[in-house]
């Protein structure tokens, strides 16, 4: 829990990060790193502008003069004109319990949303869970899951190789 007269937000946050993830070109020699730095630095770019900050507050008023249901509207409406959706989700640091049986692992997923994509991640104990859902018929789950796998496989080889290179 926070203490009282904590500097630290505590409670529900809503805002939206509107990106474009860069374009993966096809070349013979891909490296895995160089994108996910391109993504990076597009995301903490547009994450200290202040359409972000504007967007929360614009949540917060909107719940406050109309109420829950025209907030979530609001919410909706802008989530219609992503195809992709990626929420995240700081879970507890410490072992949990219910009625006396401890928790090994926690996710959560967001359905009927409008994006073809979903992606949430949550943290429980320092341990990082993915969630990925997709509309029904979008993409064969099994390539999907092949792809990821593939991908961070390529990210852990890429970046034991810079580590060498480093040393």
């Amino acid at each position: 829990m926070v203490k009282p007269k904590a500097e630290s937000p505590w409670g529900n946050h809503f805002a939206f990060l509107h990106f474009q993830l860069p374009e993966l070109v096809a070349s013979t020699e891909l490296n895995p790193i160089e994108f996910v730095r391109k993504a990076q630095q597009i995301i903490k770019r547009k994450r200290s502008s202040l359409a972000v900050y504007l967007t929360a507050a614009f949540v917060e008023i909107v719940k406050k003069l109309k109420g829950h249901e025209v907030a979530a509207q609001c919410i909706h409406k802008t989530l219609l004109n992503a195809s992709m959706a990626i929420t995240n989700m700081i879970g507890p640091v410490e072992k949990m319990s219910l009625a006396n049986h401890p928790i090994k692992g926690m996710y959560f997923a967001v359905f009927g949303n409008p994006q073809s994509l979903t992606i949430t991640i949550v943290s429980y104990m320092d341990e990082l869970r993915v969630t990925v859902g997709a509309e029904k018929g979008f993409i064969d789950v099994q390539k999907l899951k092949s792809y990821i796998e593939e991908a961070f496989q390529m990210i852990i080889k890429s970046a034991a190789c810079e580590i060498q290179q480093m040393q």
